[in-house]
């Protein structure tokens, strides 16, 4: 760089981090109030927890045939929206697409809260979680469920570092630049960027470590939905006997990722001030990505129930019945019309595409994923192998309880919980390669003034 673009560029980093930084402080009204309201709903989400935790899984609406409820379709959904740092950061970033890069740190703070959150989950489905150890002293190879947790907890453990070590340089920066903030959060600052001072040679191994995490990532993240996914599809049980599950849970955490991805944008966008730079343009993009997703989704949920619907196997016809036009068809159709089929037709108009509408319609989408695991889980355990007879009638039908249904809500409130505290206590935008694309523009638009002067 000459000294005419080193000096744009740190005009540009001034102006880029009075911005990312205005939001980042904890001590005005608005924060307390919503922690506040966090705390409060999950500690009485804590309580339910503890009367489940003295009485057991009797006070849900578990019992011996339909054994996975809320607690299960709760952790497919938190698995499959923490792939949205996979889809953005690696999959578009590795391609080359240089507009993700605003919204990648979000996408990877939605990653490490999902991730983080789905590991807790399973606990919520357990009688006796004081032996959850026990899946790592002698977890057997052989089983889906040692693989699954591997997993998890290898991709949040390369998503926490993905989202760390793009900030190193953004904490150097900011650092010195938190007057009336707490005295906690800049020293916090300072030992995080490790003695960061902008120099050549540290950029070129951030960019080398940060290029091998994304691609660990992908294969990572592909293996913690598809051995999600084998966790049912191993079953000769109707709806889940199917060799599709793997790239079918895998488009459809596409879609549930990238709309809690447009419903954070939206949320930062508004109440943080980043109009700047959470663009009309970046919506546009990301309504056009989840169009996409939601085609391949819509796909393979073609692919799900055409093919048993073919063959008509007699287990198979009970459970398609149910959810065309049994007990579970209105749950079902309001996911597939709702969530995905009426989503397509709208994105397909522009002005659909921009932050307000989308807001509105990523709602719908990430609700919708939500009930379609429940769809997943619950229906097919509805027609059990065994036999039903003497048994009391509410153990028929699977129905949650309001402790099941306040354990289930704790663990949506902990994930904002964490998303919270990240976006207020770090940049949540890259102010570095922010402000670097902002003094290339520049110079590339002076330039372009002198040649058409010329």
């Amino acid at each position: 760089m000459t000294d005419h673009d080193n000096q744009q560029y740190k005009d540009r980093l001034e102006k880029v981090a009075s911005v990312v930084l205005r939001p980042v402080r904890i001590n005005n009204k608005g924060f307390i109030l919503w922690m506040g309201f966090l705390i409060v709903a999950f500690a009485a989400c804590l309580f339910a927890y503890s009367i489940q935790l003295r009485k057991g899984l009797i006070v849900t609406g578990l019992r011996d045939y339909t054994s996975w409820g809320m607690y299960i379709a709760n952790f497919v959904f938190f698995v499959a929206t923490s792939l949205v740092g996979m889809l953005i950061s690696c999959v578009l970033g590795l391609i080359g697409f240089k507009w993700v890069k605003p919204v990648a740190r979000i996408a990877e703070i939605i990653a490490i809260a999902f991730a983080a959150v789905a590991g807790l989950v399973i606990i919520s489905d357990m009688g006796r979680p004081d032996r959850l150890p026990y899946v790592f002293m002698f977890g057997r190879v052989q089983s889906p469920i040692l693989w699954d947790v591997t997993v998890v907890t290898t991709y949040f453990a390369l998503s926490l570092l993905l989202w760390f070590f793009p900030l190193i340089p953004d904490l150097a920066v900011a650092k010195n630049k938190l007057s009336g903030r707490p005295a906690f959060l800049a020293k916090a600052y300072e030992i995080l960027s490790f003695k960061w001072v902008h120099h050549e040679e540290q950029y070129r191994i951030l960019h080398i470590a940060v290029r091998i995490l994304l691609i660990l990532v992908v294969p990572t993240a592909f293996a913690i939905h598809t051995v999600t996914s084998w966790l049912f599809a191993f079953t000769p049980r109707a709806g889940w006997d199917s060799s599709i599950f793997g790239p079918y849970f895998i488009s459809g955490a596409f879609v549930s990722g990238t709309s809690a991805l447009l419903i954070a944008m939206y949320f930062f966008r508004k109440n943080y001030k980043f109009q700047d730079y959470l663009t009309d343009f970046h919506f546009e993009k990301l309504g056009r990505v989840l169009f996409l997703v939601s085609i391949v989704y819509l796909y393979f949920n073609l692919n799900e129930f055409l093919v048993p619907a073919y063959k008509m196997k007699k287990l198979d016809a009970i459970h398609l019945h149910e959810l065309f036009m049994g007990k579970y068809a209105l749950l079902f159709w309001s996911v597939q019309l709702g969530g995905l089929v009426i989503p397509i037709i709208i994105l397909l108009i522009r002005k659909m595409r921009k932050p307000l509408p989308l807001f509105i319609i990523s709602m719908f989408v990430f609700a919708a994923s939500w009930l379609k695991r429940f769809i997943i889980v619950v229906p097919p355990q509805a027609h059990p192998f065994l036999p039903v007879q003497n048994v009391p009638a509410e153990w028929h039908i699977y129905s949650p309880t309001l402790i099941e249904t306040a354990i289930t809500m704790a663990s949506l409130l902990l994930a904002l919980i964490i998303i919270t505290v990240l976006s207020k206590l770090f940049p949540v935008l890259p102010v570095c390669e922010l402000a670097e694309d902002e003094a290339i523009a520049d110079n590339e638009l002076l330039s372009g003034i002198e040649n058409n002067s010329k």
